[in-house]
């Protein structure tokens, strides 16, 4: 009618009812449930495929799914385990490098004994804050299982300076004073000299001499005052 409602009598026809035993539902049931618990076996827990029904249809795409996850969370798996390898690999490897790393660091700052009551550190290459830490540290063991009273720091290798590391020699210097060891630098180099002088680096009256021969020389001569000063 017009300006009134149009009713339409039309419906959708009903959905076809398929009849299912339960036992099916509880196979799906139960195929779902082994796939969330990551317990699926394919040879044990796909659907028997014994229908021809709408639902079988159904069934026979629930066991492509399965199938297909199964696939996709074994190559996740395999994925995963080969990513583990590659991180223990890789970190065997950063150990190796650590490793190396400091065996080098030894080898190029070796505390050497020269003398009864001597130490000589030859310092090779750049110092950073680590190496100077580890210096420190190796110098003042070495110092009082050796007993020592006499530290030589050579910089002959040294071949650049810049205000951090003067500053570490500086703390390395200033850590063999506080132990009461007698400090004497060798090797310091015209260029090298000057550049400190450059950036103001105060030694606080520590001799420099020109060769390690020097240095120990002039070792000798403290413990000599020393041995001197005890005599009565």
């Amino acid at each position: 009618m017009p300006g009134g409602r149009i009713s339409d009598d039309s419906h959708d026809p009903e959905p076809e009812a398929v009849s299912v035993e339960i036992p099916r539902i509880e196979r799906i049931h139960d195929l779902l449930a082994s796939i969330s618990l990551n317990e699926f076996d394919p040879a044990a827990d796909l659907l028997p495929l014994a229908h021809t029904d709408r639902f079988g249809a159904l069934e026979e795409t629930i066991n492509l799914f399965a199938l297909q996850l199964d696939v996709t969370v074994r190559e996740h798996r395999q994925t995963i385990r080969e990513l583990e390898v590659s991180r223990r690999e890789l970190e065997d490897k950063l150990t190796t490098i650590e490793e190396q790393r400091a065996a080098i660091r030894t080898m190029s700052t070796p505390v050497v004994e020269l003398w009864d009551d001597v130490l000589a550190l030859p310092i090779v290459g750049v110092v950073d804050s680590r190496r100077a830490d580890e210096m420190i540290a190796d110098l003042l063991e070495r110092v009082t299982q050796a007993r020592a009273r006499c530290v030589i720091i050579d910089l002959t290798g040294v071949e650049l300076v810049d205000t951090a590391t003067a500053g570490h020699f500086l703390r390395l210097i200033a850590t063999t004073k506080l132990v009461g060891t007698f400090c004497v630098i060798t090797g310091l180099s015209p260029r090298i000299a000057g550049a400190m002088t450059e950036l103001g680096v105060d030694l606080g009256g520590t001799p420099t001499l020109a060769t390690l021969k020097d240095g120990l020389k002039a070792c000798f001569a403290h413990l000599g005052r020393a041995a001197a000063r005890r005599s009565p």
